[in-house]
């Protein structure tokens, strides 16, 4: 069953609390998703550091072939 876009905003937002999350439906199908997560907290990271933080408070809805979350493009930054 795919997930909703306020389910993926609510996983996110309990990790980042602060943060300017958007959550997009890229296909309608609400199986491939786009977020965009800034956070203070970021600032100092790289990118890749960023995106794992956001990937790991999915608490693993995207793993494997079962997770119910199917595709997230994802853009994180720190705030200008």
């Amino acid at each position: 069953m795919p997930m909703e876009g306020k389910d993926i905003e609510a996983l996110i937002r309990e990790a980042f609390p602060n943060a300017k999350i958007t959550i997009t439906d890229l296909a309608g199908d609400g199986n491939h998703w786009a977020a965009e997560v800034i956070d203070e907290s970021f600032k100092g990271m790289n990118r890749v550091q960023q995106q794992r933080a956001v990937y790991a408070s999915l608490k693993g809805k995207m793993d494997g072939a079962n997770g119910e979350l199917h595709a997230l493009a994802l853009t994180t930054k720190a705030p200008d």
